[in-house]
This record gives C-alpha cells, structure tokens and sequence, in this order.
C-alpha cells in the first residue's frame, strides 16, 4: 500500500528543543512537533488494548494475570511498545441493549469502586518491567463502558429506556451532544478522573502522577460533539478537562482522544480544540468500514478506494498538526480480515497491505523528524478467540480487542495473525534503527 509522498512531511525545527524545560527521567514530553523520551525522539509502533487493565481482576489466574503477562511479552517481543488503555467504565448492565464490559469503577452515581484500579495497577506495574508506555482514556463517547451516555441518564438528562432501547443514530447524536451542557454531568466525569490521577499503584508503590509508564491521559475514546449545535459547549469542555487534568498532573501529556476531522464535522473545529496549550499532541482514528469508504460486504472491490480515502484523510488531519507545530499519533485504525470474516481461519492479506501502508508513516520515512509520532492499529486480541456459531461477547467470554457490541473478531488481531506481526516487527525494528 502506497501513501503519497505529501502526507510525509518532514522537518526540523530549529532550537525548539533548547526551549523547553527539563523532563523527569523516563517521561515522555513535547518538544516542537516530536515526542521525546529521555532526551531522544521518541516514535512508536502501538496497540489499542483497551481490556489490559481488566484482566488482573480475573480471579482465574490463568484467564488473568498470566494471559496478561504472556501478551505483553508476547507485544514487547513483537515491537509493539505503547498501549492505549481504559481507565474504568461507568454503571453496569445494558446500554442501549449492548452488555457494557466491566468491572465497573463507578457503578452507580458517584460511587466508585476503587478496587477494580488494581487491575489498571498490574497493568502499568507489568508495562514498566518491559519499558512500554500507556495512554489511559478516562471516559467514551460510546455505550460499551458506559460513558457519557450514563452520565446523561443518571443526571435526568435523557430517559433511562435507553438503558435497553438501541437508538438511531440521530436519536444518539441528539442524546450524546447533551453532555456538553451538563453541569452535573460533567461534574461526575472530574470526579472519576480525580479518582483516577490521585491513585497510587499498589504495586509499585508509585502515585500516577508520578509514573513515567504513562504517557498521556486521554480526555476520551473518540469525544464528539454530535450535533453542531453543541460545538461551543464541547470545545469549552475539552478545554476545561484539559486544564484540570494539567492542574493535577502537570508532569503527563494530555490528549483529546479524537477521530480527527469526521469526528467533528469540522476541520476548523478539529483545529480549534486541539489549538488549545493544555492539548500536547493530536489523535485521529481511521475506519474505512464504519465510514462506507467501501460497500460493506465487498471490501476487496472497495480496497483500493479505502486506501485513497485513508491517504486524504491522514493528510488533511496532518495539516492541521504541521499548522499547529504539534505531533500526530494514529491511534486507531482497523480493517476485517480478507472476507468480511469472523474467523481466525481467514487471512490477512489486504488487512497486511493496510497495516504496512499506515506504519510506514511513522518517524517519516524521507529522513529527519515527522509529526507522525506513532501508530497503534485496533485492536489486540491477544490469545482469545472467537467462539463458533456466536458473533457478539457474552459474560464469561474472554476479553478481545472488539468490543461488546462488535462481531467478536471484526478487527482483532490475534496472536496467531504471523503475517501481520511481521510486518509490525519489521516497521518496529526500522524505527529503532533511525
């Protein structure tokens, strides 16, 4: 897969680094449009491994906490050194008749069950053994954790019939853009992040807040603001959580956690909040499945069309990033397997192409700096696997990279998936060498 040479965009600023003030060992910070990490630019092949931080609550320890060592070393071993993760979800049972995953750290309205932290404890304690690096998001825009949805129902803000009604999707839009405009609600997200940022690893010994395994903390998974209507108020919120989170932990990156340009409608509004000092690098995700950049059900025919779409769209957004002088990391992207296929048995082969044409972007591949500063494709399934004849997760499934409410094996990549992880080792091993 081939990405025109303009969406590579390689520059080096000079003195930008000189400027900056000295960062504590093994952080990583922003200086210009790089990351760095102990005084070196710091680029990285990724992982969204969003259920890592509840496999240590599985009181079947090789279910648990021994499936979660052997994927990250399973990842380490493969290149894959930063992983983004879920803090907690919020209430329990349906959301918009979807099994919401869990534990849940806020199981009702500002109660919060602080123990199921120790799973997102033994994750960070365990990434710090292998050097990785973690960006924890701290609410969704989606019902499968719960997120602003629940907020909005436990406020009154919109009916609880919604616990087990699925919306439409303009019955969504107009549900989640209500968020913005919800003092209590937005009151009840803070409370949750400073539950999250005042933690102390049980493990480690470590405050959060102090720990150089985490990268950044993420506003949210994907943050819309839904409706344009709703586009002042969502701006001013993620300007208001930005400056908190950097109140109470000045010594991490913060970022928004965002699709990018279809994420809101707008690429001046995409500009706008991510304008904002407090924001130290930009996201976007990438879904051509989702955003009918091929007939579904035909993704071969329509390949080559989601690979033009994919290569305007990281340009228009990397834009943006280059305006701003801030660097970009691709956070989420993800194709099926060849097939539409729900099996591990059906391979990889446009899903590879995919892989390597966005990989290769990071770090630049023209020499110098690029604003690309990382990758992490979605989603790892690690060793679990989908079971035959049933498409969507019950209780009691392991945990895989697709969410409840996906086909269970849609977009994960799992640990068997050989062709693909070589194309990550081998993009990893180029980085290193740069």
């Amino acid at each position: 897969m081939a990405f025109r040479p303009l969406i590579i965009i390689a520059v080096f600023i000079a003195g930008s680094v000189a400027s900056f003030a000295v960062v504590p060992k093994g952080f990583v910070s922003v200086k210009g449009h790089a990351l760095y990490r102990d005084n070196a630019p710091y680029y990285f092949v990724g992982a969204n491994y969003w259920y890592g931080s509840l496999l240590g609550l599985e009181k079947d320890k090789k279910r648990g906490v021994e499936r979660l060592r052997r994927e990250l070393d399973f990842l380490k071993a493969h290149g894959v050194t930063n992983l983004r993760l879920m803090a907690g979800a919020e209430g329990t049972g349906l959301l918009n008749g979807v099994t919401r995953v869990g534990p849940s750290l806020q199981p009702s309205a500002g109660k919060f069950d602080e123990s199921i932290l120790d799973g997102l404890d033994l994750m960070l304690y365990e990434m710090s053994k292998r050097r990785m690096t973690a960006v924890i998001f701290l609410s969704n825009n989606w019902e499968w954790s719960g997120g602003f949805q629940q907020y909005l129902i436990w406020n009154g803000m919109i009916s609880d019939k919604w616990l087990t009604a699925k919306p439409t999707w303009d019955e969504l839009r107009d549900n989640v853009a209500k968020f913005y405009s919800c003092t209590a609600c937005k009151a009840g997200y803070d409370a949750q992040v400073k539950i999250v940022l005042s933690r102390r690893n049980k493990y480690s010994g470590k405050r959060y807040i102090d720990d150089p395994t985490i990268m950044a903390w993420e506003l949210a998974n994907e943050p819309r603001p839904m409706r344009p209507a709703a586009n002042d108020a969502y701006a001013k919120w993620i300007a208001d959580s930005a400056a908190m989170i950097k109140k109470l932990d000045p010594n991490h990156l913060v970022t928004t956690g965002h699709e990018g340009r279809i994420g809101t409608e707008s690429l001046d509004l995409y500009k706008m909040v991510h304008t904002d000092p407090n924001i130290d690098y930009l996201t976007i995700h990438i879904w051509p499945k989702n955003w009918g950049w091929f007939t579904n059900g035909k993704m071969a025919q329509g390949f080559n069309n989601a690979t033009r779409e994919t290569d305007t769209y990281i340009s228009e957004n990397l834009g943006v990033a280059v305006k701003l002088e801030k660097p970009l990391v691709i956070e989420e992207f993800g194709l099926p397997r060849d097939g539409q296929s729900f099996s591990t048995e059906a391979g990889t082969t446009l899903r590879d192409k995919y892989f390597g044409g966005i990989l290769s972007l990071i770090g630049g591949r023209t020499g110098g700096n690029s604003y690309v500063a990382g990758a992490n494709f979605w989603a790892f399934g690690g060793t679990a696997r989908p079971r035959k004849g049933q498409l969507f997760w019950k209780p009691g499934d392991e945990l895989m990279g697709d969410p409840p409410m996906e086909e269970q094996g849609l977009n994960s990549v799992f640990d068997s998936d050989i062709s693909t992880w070589q194309i990550i080792k081998n993009v990893s091993r180029s980085i290193g060498k740069r």
